[in-house]
């Protein structure tokens, strides 16, 4: 399949500010000062820099994670806690759901592990094509 050119980030600017500085706010690690020092920043940046195409949420349960941080091995990730990566699902799904300023496509991770199959790589890559052509392209059946 004809893939359109694209620049993939594994992270962005948004879930930085909404999502993990958001949660050092909450957990007390970034100041109010900060913190509104912080926010002004991100919302001139987001008038400043043109939006992605699309944004790939990757929606995972706690268990789901877990699995896959111990797959990863990396040792400074095996003390992360399922009440973070709980708090994390929540400031995520809400930064999500109002997010607008592009199309954002939910992969089911719990259901779709890209790393283990190929064919629901294939599947999210296909989908993630049809997106970027402007068309809707097959969501993620149940199955």
């Amino acid at each position: 399949m004809d893939v359109p050119r694209a620049v993939v980030q594994d992270r962005s600017f948004y879930e930085d500010a909404e999502v993990f500085a958001r949660a050092l706010h909450l957990q007390g690690a970034i100041s109010d000062r900060d913190w509104n020092t912080y926010q002004g920043l991100y919302r001139t940046l987001t008038t400043l820099l043109a939006p992605p195409d699309l944004v790939v949420y990757l929606r995972a349960s706690v268990p789901t994670l877990q699995e896959r941080i111990a797959l990863r091995g990396r040792q400074f990730e095996a003390r992360i806690t399922n009440e973070y990566l709980e708090s994390l699902n929540e400031l995520y799904e809400e930064w999500i759901s109002g997010f607008s300023l592009s199309p954002v496509l939910v992969v089911p991770s719990d259901r779709l592990d890209f790393v283990k199959d190929s064919k629901d790589l294939d599947l999210i890559v296909d989908t993630v094509a049809e997106r970027l052509r402007g068309r809707q392209g097959m969501l993620f059946p149940d199955g």
